[in-house]
């Protein structure tokens, strides 16, 4: 009952706007949290982290307890971002004009966008779908059935710090260890099964090669959603990027000859990761039904 529910509210809905969603709340919860508790130190960070994690997680469970099944539905369908995350690929890709797609680019992704080429800002936009199918899905739906609704709002309250504080620069290297760490922790295995999702829906065989470029990736867990895509698809995606002015070296991913991404290919591969998400949610219900 609570997945049906969710599922259709996020088939007819999506997301809330930003302003409004409540992991934007939890967002300036964290935000204000850090202001007075940052300290350049490890410390400091797992502090933090579990004093926003803690008093969140305590709100949801009196919601929890209040409400019932309608809560955990509502919690479990804010907790997954699948229209959404469609939609904003799907802008970059029908775009109009190169800058168009920059520009819609720039929304999803943290490297710089100003000099892409139109072919670049689908590889872009596909790494990300295929990461973000992973981290906005897959994951939250493992952890449901693992730990029920709760558990699918806790992930994506540790998905969030991530996004914060997970960075490896001067003010986060240290503050944001914690939540950079738990985060992989709680992606390993989702961002696999992903991967293994995404190699039967495009009927690939290519396992072992996934496992190698994976390991390339900077990424302890986002490699293999992105490099499965490329093998499922047969295109090539990866490649050097430009973040903050500096040029990240990256490997290519996918086979030697594999193809370029053109506006058909791109949405070949868009189809294969939106057949991916559909095969887990019935993977999901299945299960649900049986436990």
């Amino acid at each position: 009952m609570i997945l049906l529910l969710t599922l259709s509210l996020e088939w007819l809905f999506g997301d809330p706007s930003n302003r409004w969603h409540p992991v934007a709340w939890f967002g300036r919860w964290a935000s204000w949290c850090e202001s007075f508790l940052y300290s350049n130190n490890r410390q400091a960070g797992i502090v933090t982290w579990l004093f926003v994690v803690i008093a969140a997680f305590v709100l949801l469970w009196l919601g929890h307890i209040l409400f019932g099944w309608v809560f955990d539905a509502l919690l479990l369908w804010l907790s997954i971002g699948w229209k959404s995350l469609f939609q904003h690929v799907h802008d970059v890709l029908s775009a109009k004009t190169v800058k168009k797609a920059r520009e819609a680019l720039a929304l999803i992704v943290s490297r710089d966008v100003k000099v892409m080429k139109r072919e670049e800002t689908r590889r872009s936009a596909l790494e990300s779908l295929a990461e973000n199918a992973s981290d906005a899905v897959i994951a939250p739906l493992f952890w449901f059935v693992v730990l029920g609704p709760l558990g699918a709002a806790l992930y994506r309250m540790m998905n969030t710090l991530d996004a914060m504080w997970g960075y490896r620069n001067t003010r986060y290297e240290q503050f944001g260890w914690c939540a950079a760490k738990v985060d992989d922790v709680v992606n390993w295995l989702p961002a696999r099964i992903t991967a293994r999702l995404m190699l039967w829906v495009g009927e690939s065989m290519d396992w072992q090669q996934v496992r190698i470029q994976a390991s390339t990736h900077a990424s302890p867990n986002a490699g293999y959603p992105e490099v499965a895509l490329a093998y499922a698809a047969d295109i090539r995606l990866g490649g050097s990027v430009i973040r903050d002015g500096k040029v990240d070296e990256r490997p290519w991913y996918g086979a030697e000859d594999a193809r370029d991404v053109d506006a058909i290919v791109a949405r070949e591969a868009m189809n294969i990761v939106r057949n991916t998400l559909i095969l887990a949610a019935l993977l999901v219900f299945g299960i649900s039904l049986v436990i």
